[in-house]
């Protein structure tokens, strides 16, 4: 399925990837331990959908981050740090009368709790969102539109919002959703009920297979997509696992529910869990705009995971395009045997593909 855009935007520049969400700044730990005994931090920046953004725009597309901010130190470091990454930040609202929202968090594996994360984010400036808030116009002027199940639970204004942008029309643009299901942003027990409706009015939808369990009781990856028919694509992560994409466009492995292409992660060296499934979800747009295989987004998808999981933060370099493809290219056996660790994305392309492993 090659990405095709709208174009009910004649002011606005027509982008590759517009993502709209709440971006944070993060405050990490400086040595290990418990929040409470922590004595200082260091400054990052964090969100599901300007990650993405971030990743696209160093990948070499073009990228445009919607959201709001405050009128604050914390929101100028936000749209200044996403707009470093070559992202268009233009359409970025400030909020005089509500805050930046902030985050302090604990390394270790958010699958497994094994973290402490402290949000202060209610009432944020980007909880505001709506469909009178936001710049509909520049939202809506992207071949791909990138959205997340975060969104929803922040308000009822956000949740509205987007409603409206899955609203199937005319000239909508491509519609990926990462379900990003998280516990404890729903105030009650509506919030499976509500990322499962949204997943099925989207085009594309990344879900792990861990949350899809705990969410809405779903085991295995035929069950995900059975669950969810509408999607011309389905992506069913599983960490270590592997992703397994359901595809209605290609032609291949045919069931009822469309071809299923698996490709197994890659082994890595492991820095932090954290953001590699915003990095998977940006490889795998990238090589969708870029009209590659099943197998091939899935690749990249798995290289732009390692690249997160090899550094401290949400956001690492990406490899170049041409050391990513010709990795992504590799014969299975070889991409079978593939370790990457820290620094790999900066290693000489012209390596053999057994030098970019580490010991």
């Amino acid at each position: 399925m090659a990405a095709t855009g709208p174009c009910n935007a004649p002011d606005v520049d027509v982008v590759d990837v517009v993502a709209l969400g709440e971006s944070m700044v993060t405050f990490l730990p400086s040595r290990p331990g418990r929040l409470a005994d922590v004595p200082s931090f260091d400054r990052a920046i964090g969100g599901a959908e300007s990650n993405v953004a971030c990743v696209l725009a160093a990948a070499g597309h073009s990228a445009r981050w919607v959201s709001r901010v405050g009128a604050d130190g914390f929101g100028d470091h936000l749209v200044e740090t996403i707009g470093a990454y070559g992202v268009d930040v233009a359409s970025v609202r400030r909020d005089p009368a509500r805050p930046t929202g902030i985050y302090f968090r604990t390394a270790g594996d958010r699958a497994t709790d094994a973290h402490e994360v402290a949000y202060y984010r209610a009432g944020s400036a980007a909880s505001t969102m709506s469909a009178d808030t936001v710049d509909l116009e520049a939202v809506r002027a992207g071949r791909v539109l990138h959205l997340s199940g975060i969104t929803a639970a922040l308000s009822d204004d956000c949740l509205a919002l987007m409603w409206e942008l899955t609203e199937p029309r005319p000239g909508r643009p491509l519609v990926s959703f990462d379900v990003n299901h998280r516990q404890g942003l729903w105030p009650d027990t509506d919030g499976p009920r509500v990322l499962l409706d949204l997943a099925r009015r989207a085009d594309i939808v990344f879900v792990g297979a861990d949350e899809a369990r705990a969410a809405w009781g779903l085991h295995g990856p035929g069950a995900i997509r059975a669950a969810l028919p509408e999607p011309e694509l389905v992506v069913v992560k599983a960490g270590r696992g592997g992703a397994v994409a359901f595809d209605k466009n290609t032609e291949g492995m045919e069931d009822a529910d469309g071809t299923a292409t698996l490709v197994r992660a890659l082994r890595v060296d492991v820095v932090a869990d954290v953001g590699a499934g915003d990095a998977f979800a940006a490889g795998f747009l990238s090589a969708t705009l870029r009209g590659l295989s099943a197998r091939d987004r899935l690749r990249h998808g798995h290289l732009m995971a390692a690249a997160a999981l090899t550094v401290p933060g949400d956001l690492a370099t990406p490899p170049s395009r041409d050391h990513a493809d010709r990795l992504a290219a590799l014969d299975d056996e070889t991409w079978g045997t593939l370790r990457l660790g820290p620094g790999w994305t900066t290693q000489d392309v012209h390596q053999a593909p057994e030098e970019v492993r580490t010991p």
